[in-house]
């Protein structure tokens, strides 16, 4: 009896990376935000008990402000916030940043294939501002990331999510991810403009 599947449609196909294909750095431009809604990646950080925990992003929350770098925007007291301020605190200090990095993880799927980026995460400038209820904006380089896809099958989605409550609810998030992205910006090119000096 033999298979109806050829070999190779079984192979798993794995690209490697160290900076953003196009179409992703595409997707984590900051533009048009309201077409990428729903779309969702884990951040995986590890806490000083060695306790693996998973924190969900949405596009309003990640910023690629070049080809080997990605700012992203956590509420401030989360544990995700809280682990990786502290485990950068105690990190070894890189030529990149000039202050400690911790390690995390990303993972999504995006057009039909599951990638997983391996991070080296610094804490930014705040943005919680005065009245202390801003993100926590971080900038990792990407240590290396792949994607991976077979090909007898295709990933149609990940974690996704849709926006929920009257279209004036929906506007106002969409209103907040876009001051959450301007104040990644502004943060990734000023940390990059202090670290080429």
């Amino acid at each position: 009896m033999s298979s109806s599947v050829e070999p190779a449609a079984l192979a798993l196909a794995q690209r490697v990376f160290d900076e953003w294909p196009p179409a992703l750095r595409a997707l984590f431009d900051g533009t048009a935000l309201g077409s990428k809604a729903g779309f969702t990646v884990s951040l995986i950080t590890c806490d000083a008990g060695g306790h693996l925990r998973t924190s969900l992003l949405g596009i309003g929350e990640l910023y690629a402000p070049d080809a080997r770098s990605l700012a992203f925007a956590l509420w401030p007291t989360s544990r995700a916030a809280r682990t990786l301020r502290a485990a950068a605190e105690a990190g070894a200090h890189t030529p990149e940043h000039g202050r400690g990095c911790a390690q995390a993880a990303l993972t999504f799927v995006h057009d039909g294939a599951f990638h997983q980026v391996q991070l080296a995460v610094a804490p930014l400038a705040s943005g919680e501002g005065e009245s202390g209820c801003g993100p926590a904006l971080f900038l990792a380089s990407i240590d290396t990331g792949e994607a991976q896809q077979v090909g007898y099958a295709r990933l149609t989605s990940g974690i996704a999510f849709e926006l929920s409550g009257q279209a004036g609810e929906q506007q106002a998030v969409l209103a907040r991810w876009e001051r959450q992205i301007d104040a990644l910006r502004q943060a990734a090119d000023g940390a990059r403009g202090a670290g080429s000096r």
